[in-house]
């Protein structure tokens, strides 16, 4: 299986222009290495009885994110870290 397409909804875009740079740099780090390849995985769990809506933290930021199947691409839509 090739890996997903990863882009952000523009609220998450904007969180993720606000962190500081080391945390960036590990949470981008984080979401290449397990997120694209297996967004099902590592630890993430479905919203309620929708396997395509799901929650996961990376690096210690709380993310949600919508999986398209059909055309392999992860839209994360929020995250929120300290």
């Amino acid at each position: 299986m090739t890996g997903y397409r990863l882009q952000y909804a523009p609220p998450a875009d904007l969180a993720l222009d606000s962190m500081e740079a080391q945390l960036r740099a590990r949470f981008d780090a984080g979401m290449l290495a397990w997120l694209t390849p297996d967004p099902y995985g590592h630890g993430s769990a479905p919203i309620d009885r929708d396997e395509d809506r799901r929650e996961a933290t990376v690096s210690g930021v709380v993310i949600r994110y919508y999986v398209s199947r059909s055309v392999s691409t992860v839209t994360v839509v929020r995250l929120v870290f300290v």
